[in-house]
């Protein structure tokens, strides 16, 4: 696995009417990734953005955009993305018709390809995948709304995908998302992942530079 563990600011807790501004803000206080949360209304009950907002982000920052689409038909959106200028696409297992054909389409364009479970998805779910993707993106609340409480069986799966990959001899990167903040990357980093997303603990603290840094000195 990844040695160095990298914090990807989750937009979805961003002020929406000053987006560029946040971005900017968590940027400046040493993001590694701004995590792009693309919610269709369809496959989680909730709607958030689409791949113009991608591209006015391309132009207020040079931190990686890492997009997870939480979306019904990936097979069609997902160019949509690259095209925008996505450094990185994560899709859902559940929600793929051809894990590996999507999966191709974003390497194609010279982009990280990213696989998602969701928390009630076995992880065996991942098997077909684990040797095309650069990085597994666990969910450790369910999908579709930021400020939820972290799904406490998450450490025990991020040990059996790690478990998983050790056996097959690759090392994507496995990246977890949902309730993160310093006592929960703690836990999560312990298990064996190496980039935690968080939304509403860096956001919403009277201080987001120090809350992402409080996260990053956690999981150190």
């Amino acid at each position: 696995m990844f040695s160095d563990i990298q914090v990807a600011p989750s937009i979805l807790s961003a002020d929406f009417a000053n987006l560029g501004r946040d971005v900017q803000m968590v940027a400046d206080a040493g993001a590694d990734w701004i995590h792009v949360d693309v919610m269709d209304g369809h496959f989680v009950p909730n709607l958030t953005i689409g791949p113009n907002h991608v591209k006015a982000l391309k132009r207020v920052t040079d931190v990686p955009l890492d997009v997870h689409l939480m979306i019904d038909n990936p097979e069609v959106q997902v160019p949509w993305y690259l095209e925008a200028g996505a450094d990185s696409v994560t899709v859902h297992i559940e929600a793929c018709k051809d894990a590996a054909a999507i999966i191709q389409t974003i390497h194609d364009a010279d982009a990280e390809a990213g696989i998602s479970l969701n928390p009630e998805t076995e992880v065996e779910a991942l098997e077909e995948c684990l040797a095309l993707v650069d990085m597994i993106l666990v969910m450790s609340v369910h999908p579709g709304f930021g400020g939820q409480s972290f799904i406490e069986e998450t450490p025990a799966k991020i040990e059996a995908i790690v478990a998983m990959c050790k056996k097959a001899n690759v090392s994507p990167r496995i990246e977890v998302d949902g309730g993160i903040n310093a006592q929960t990357a703690r836990l999560c980093v312990g298990a064996g992942a190496d980039v935690l997303v968080a939304g509403s603990a860096i956001f919403n603290a009277d201080d987001p530079a120090a809350a992402l840094k409080g996260i990053r000195d956690a999981a150190d």
